[in-house]
């Protein structure tokens, strides 16, 4: 076997569906390899979206994602999308090529100094240099991006580790007959020793057994404390961030732990959906207000960081519990009075296992539910407002949210509209929402919504992008017609950069850097073979999206493209 054979071997062996990609010669061994073992190779138009691909596997299923990449550029074209997996602790195995090994530093094609540039922005990171080392190197980067606070590894495989031994000999000079100057004889003599180090060892490398990784374990003392500061409290507050699914596959076990504490609860990122439609504990808005009433407040999985102002939401008087398998997160900005170390699920499960003595929360929740239903009535009234100089962007969403079903998984890649749809639009169930997290990167739409349809064929699967975010990754829609991806997208098009602009034009008077045109997105969705609708009228929104459903029900990827009015909807909303 070459080099791209065993690391396919061990990526079998791991169980790993998909590799995502881009193709170059320096990782041509590892794709052909992987689609002789039956890994099913899905070739991308940006590096980043095989990174964002590979990032929504892992949330989905909890196996690791993984993609690979040419050298150089490509490269540095993941950066964002790496140190957006992350932020967000996501499982993901990079795989980069790399200039043979004897010619580092010698002005090779693409030869860059790659560790430099993605060190930081992953756990853990090894430039390989003999063969004998891709397999044990690779099975121990599943181990390390799934351990602790889950996060991207890369691996560096130089081209002359991946292809088979006799080209490589070739490569090197190995049958070159002339006998040449004493330096060509010594050069000649130093490649050969060194084409030897490089395989030496590597004759019967096979994978191993994959080992599990069991997520870290909270202190049962810890537990029974918040156990019983919860029995105590009048009006206790749950906030539930990704960390709390991290282990994908016992989402309806978490689900269930949370309805039996019984307390309410706010879900943010991948814990969107956890308790479905409209479980009785779930509120949505008004958050603020709950913190600053609450007298108990349990962050699992959640840091205090700009998206709880830092802390300051939580009113001083509460009692502080963070569960979080990060040290530094759980400590982030205000030290809460009881940290919890470990795996927010199991501390979940375990504290809703203990016998709380008070569970007088009725009328409690019951005021946070009206507060809800107020704010829902009020957003219905805005919805029907008529827009200017174009839809409501509030009716798209109702209209979206009135047809998503329980298997339907959404994307969100945008600012203004897609912010807007979080208000509106409810994921159905556990691990059907993906966005990018804190980081907050653009252009994570295509690549999610590729893992998500690909880990789940049998629902629909949706990117709600902004007119500015589909610039990013419009040109996917030629990867979802080939590999026939049938998704929907739904582009809020307001010819702008709206999110920014609303502030910038109110400090500043002046728009610049932040307008577009109404571009005609669904054309270049066609351009690429799929399905491309313009949206201009009120009363064809239920069957422009009726039709986009069907096309995309029949195998063919649809673009929406919605041209939609100006709104004060989010105004004074930007945060940092």
């Amino acid at each position: 076997m070459h080099g791209g054979d065993i690391i396919a071997e061990i990526l079998k062996a791991q169980g790993v569906p998909f590799l995502f990609t881009l193709c170059g010669g320096h990782i041509s061994p590892i794709l052909v390899g992987c689609k002789q073992r039956g890994i099913r190779v899905i070739d991308v138009r940006h590096e980043a979206s095989a990174v964002f691909a590979a990032d929504a596997v892992a949330r989905l299923t909890g196996i690791p994602g993984v993609a690979a990449v040419t050298a150089g550029p490509g490269l540095t074209n993941t950066i964002t999308a790496v140190k957006n997996a992350q932020l967000a602790q996501s499982p993901v195995v990079l795989l980069g090529g790399a200039t043979a090994t004897a010619l580092k530093g010698r002005g090779a094609l693409q030869d860059i100094d790659q560790m430099a540039l993605l060190e930081p922005h992953v756990k853990w990171a090894k430039s390989l240099r003999r063969v004998k080392e891709l397999a044990p190197a690779l099975e121990q980067a599943f181990r390390v991006c799934r351990s602790g606070v889950p996060g991207p590894v890369f691996l560096e495989c130089p081209v002359d580790l991946l292809y088979d031994e006799s080209l490589v000999r070739q490569w090197y000079g190995g049958k070159s007959q002339s006998r040449g100057s004493l330096s060509d004889r010594l050069l000649k003599l130093y490649l050969q020793r060194h084409v030897n180090n490089l395989f030496a060892g590597a004759e019967g490398v096979k994978p191993g057994i994959p080992r599990s990784v069991s997520p870290p374990l909270p202190s049962p003392a810890k537990i029974r404390r918040a156990a019983e500061k919860l029995g105590r409290a009048e009006r206790p507050l749950l906030l539930l961030g990704s960390q709390a699914v991290l282990e994908a596959p016992e989402a309806a076990g978490i689900a269930s732990a949370v309805e039996r504490l019984g307390a309410p609860v706010y879900l943010s990122g991948m814990a969107r959906g956890l308790l479905g439609r409209n479980h009785p504990l779930q509120m949505r808005h008004q958050r603020r207000q709950a913190l600053k009433e609450a007298d108990l407040v349990i962050l699992a999985g959640v840091p205090c960081d700009f998206r709880l102002d830092y802390g300051r939401h939580i009113r001083r008087g509460a009692y502080l519990v963070s569960a979080n398998r990060s040290r530094t997160e759980m400590r982030k900005n205000r030290r809460p009075d009881l940290g919890v170390m470990g795996d927010v699920g199991l501390f979940l499960r375990q504290l809703s296992e203990q016998n709380i003595e008070n569970r007088a929360w009725a009328g409690w929740i019951e005021q946070l539910r009206r507060r809800d239903e107020e704010r829902d009535a009020e957003i219905q009234r805005k919805s029907e407002e008529p827009g200017d100089s174009g839809l409501n962007p509030l009716l798209i969403c109702r209209e979206i949210e009135s047809r998503i079903t329980e298997q339907s998984v959404l994307a969100a890649d945008g600012g203004d509209f897609v912010a807007t749809a979080s208000y509106i639009i409810s994921p159905r169930g556990p691990l059907s929402w993906l966005d990018p997290g804190v980081f907050g990167a653009l252009g994570a739409g295509a690549g999610f919504a590729l893992g998500a349809k690909l880990c789940r064929p049998e629902a629909e699967v949706w990117i709600l992008y902004g007119d500015g975010s589909a610039g990013y990754s419009l040109a996917e829609f030629d990867t979802f017609v080939r590999h026939q991806v049938p998704i929907i997208a739904v582009v809020g098009n307001d010819a702008g950069w709206t999110q920014i602009a609303r502030e910038q034009v109110e400090v500043f008077s002046d728009e610049v850097g932040t307008a577009l045109r109404r571009s005609d997105y669904h054309r270049v969705a066609e351009g690429f073979g799929g399905k491309g609708f313009l949206l201009k009228e009120p009363g064809r929104i239920a069957e422009t999206l009726h039709l986009a459903q069907k096309a995309a029900a029949g195998g063919i990827p649809a673009l929406v493209n919605v041209h939609l009015g100006k709104t004060d909807f989010r105004k004074g909303s930007i945060s940092m």
